[in-house]
């Protein structure tokens, strides 16, 4: 594949059509902005979980603990 492009930029510089290859250059960096953008999501979403999965960790240790107390909850005056 990446010989294919490299083709591609070597046969668009040899011409002398430096307007499409600015193109073709442009599209390679948006196209790696994409990535960027994506990879980034997928992180923000794998976050996400792990704060969930922490937060229902602790919920369910609190829930255990309120259970295994054996003196009731008084309200202080």
């Amino acid at each position: 594949m990446l010989k294919y492009f490299r083709k591609i930029r070597q046969n668009l510089l040899s011409e002398g059509e430096m307007g499409k290859y600015l193109k073709y250059a442009i599209g390679e960096i948006i196209f790696v902005v994409i990535g960027i953008l994506i990879a980034l999501q997928i992180n923000n979403v794998n976050e996400v979980r792990k704060a969930n999965n922490r937060e229902r960790a602790i919920l369910q240790n609190l829930i255990q603990e309120l259970k295994a107390d054996p003196f009731p909850i008084v309200s202080v005056p």
